[in-house]
């Protein structure tokens, strides 16, 4: 009987010691990324940006800035990376030091950003990646990552290509990025994809022109003196469209351009639609409202977390539509 009574007493003291370890474990659970989170606190958000100079970096710039005045409490700080990785992984270690409460960057290159990021994580800055990653998993290595599906935006592109612009075949060629950045890649790999859909197209040429015009007017333009039949042009972004449109201008050749971004304003590749200087250009969206809208989240309603990706989706900007969204 003294044997059983033990037993019992054994199994409850044991059941209450798995029970304090569930609640201990859930409550580690439900820790918030940020503990000093407060609906009315006073946060400093620090955006590394990958390099103003691009308009489309500017573009992003605007959004988040005016986001971020919507929010109460909310200080955005940005930092410049100049296009140089050394430039923007000091301005990382700046805002650790610093102590802001969200990180947001987009690295210039993947893999040179990783350890500063890392270093952010460390100090218990929560990151989240726009447009470009680093190397890692988000809501690991990162917190998350916004931005759109550059390998779908691209693959858009390239069926668009297919059934609209080059239904007859012929022979196509891809101004990329910086190949060592992850947009360059997604978008070459998506839009090659795409025209696969028609079978009488043919690639004849890809060549790096780093996201800058005057690259992409050189590199365009020895293209078309090696293959002077090259009917549609892609571009990884409007503004090596621009260049590209130079570079047939010169050649005296009527090529079909497409750029990517979907820029605004008088330079802007939806313009450019519009005036029907390219036959499209897809928006690539800045992800600053989704940006701030997590900060929120993480920083105002102390989120224990949030979405590891959150992807925006794409605008195909044609002659159908582009004098209608340029407000003309």
């Amino acid at each position: 009987m003294r044997t059983k009574l033990r037993g019992s007493r054994a199994l409850r003291i044991a059941l209450m010691a798995g029970a304090g370890l569930c609640i201990a474990g859930a409550a580690q659970a439900a820790d918030p990324l940020v503990k000093a989170c407060s609906k009315n606190g006073q946060f400093v958000i620090g955006f590394s940006q990958a390099n103003n100079a691009e308009p489309y970096r500017q573009h992003v710039n605007d959004e988040l800035t005016a986001a971020a005045k919507e929010v109460p409490g909310f200080t955005l700080q940005i930092a410049d990376g100049a296009g140089n990785v050394n430039t923007q992984t000091s301005q990382v270690d700046n805002f650790i030091t610093q102590k802001v409460d969200v990180l947001l960057i987009s690295p210039f290159e993947a893999a040179p950003l990783t350890p500063a990021v890392k270093r952010a994580m460390d100090a218990g800055i929560p990151v989240i990646e726009l447009d470009r990653k680093t190397v890692g998993d988000p809501g690991k290595d990162y917190t998350a990552f916004i931005g759109g599906d550059n390998f779908k935006i691209a693959e858009e592109a390239g069926k668009y290509t297919a059934s609209k612009l080059m239904p007859d075949g012929g022979e196509a060629a891809v101004l990329e990025g910086l190949p060592s950045s992850t947009p360059a890649v997604e978008r070459l790999n998506g839009f090659k994809e795409g025209v696969k859909a028609n079978s009488k197209i043919q690639i004849v040429a890809e060549q790096a022109a780093d996201w800058v015009p005057d690259k992409a007017q050189t590199a365009f333009a020895a293209m078309l003196q090696a293959h002077p039949d090259i009917k549609v042009l892609y571009a990884s972004n409007d503004m090596m469209a621009a260049g590209a449109l130079l570079a047939a201008k010169g050649a005296g050749k009527e090529v079909k351009i497409i750029g990517t971004d979907g820029l605004p304003g008088p330079a802007g590749g939806i313009e450019a639609v519009a005036k029907g200087d390219w036959a499209a250009t897809f928006t690539y969206p800045t992800g600053a409202k989704e940006a701030i809208e997590m900060s929120k989240k993480i920083l105002l309603d102390c989120a224990t977390s949030v979405e590891p990706t959150v992807t925006v989706d794409t605008t195909a900007i044609t002659p159908e539509n582009a004098k209608q969204l340029s407000g003309k």
